[in-house]
């Protein structure tokens, strides 16, 4: 982004990125702002690319969504067409909560979210093996989510020290 943040500007993008149901007055007075500035700075931000959405984070073990896998990926052949074939089949797969290209022995990275080991075996041999674009997955199941947040470390983001409000 070519556009830089001050202090109050990542106090704000703190502040909801914690908790996105915070009104703009509650976010006003805890930065220290009236809330039309506040309301333009997030607006400001939400042009700029800074916050792409907001969300409610649902506890995937209540709902009985208690298998999860990180699968390693590698396509059989990774070229230009067949990435963006095998991207773009990704987005209708539901069980997939995060797919990243990653560098090294294999091509995907995948967070994959299932009821059960039965269907994390559907999934694999129905949708990620039935695309035929796929030579090779490897499955790590997980035992113990040690941290999760979607919180990003704002404190390694340089700053402005001008603020615009």
């Amino acid at each position: 982004m070519s556009q830089e943040l001050d202090t109050i500007d990542a106090r704000i993008l703190d502040l909801i990125q914690h908790d996105a149901s915070l009104s703009v007055a509650e976010i006003a007075e805890r930065v220290g702002l009236s809330s039309s500035p506040c309301w333009r700075r997030i607006k400001r931000m939400e042009e700029a690319g800074f916050i792409l959405g907001r969300v409610t984070l649902i506890n995937n073990h209540a709902l009985g969504l208690n298998f999860e896998v990180i699968a390693s990926v590698k396509l059989a052949l990774p070229s230009k067409e067949n990435l963006e074939a095998f991207e773009s089949l990704v987005q209708n797969w539901p069980e997939v909560v995060e797919c990243m290209t990653v560098t090294g022995a294999v091509d995907y990275s995948m967070h994959i979210v299932t009821t059960d080991m039965h269907a994390y075996d559907n999934f694999l041999r129905d949708k990620l093996l039935g695309s035929k674009l796929v030579s090779d997955v490897q499955s790590r199941i997980v035992i113990r989510v040690a941290k999760k947040t979607t919180a990003l470390p704002l404190g390694l983001v340089r700053q402005t020290t001008k603020s615009s409000d």
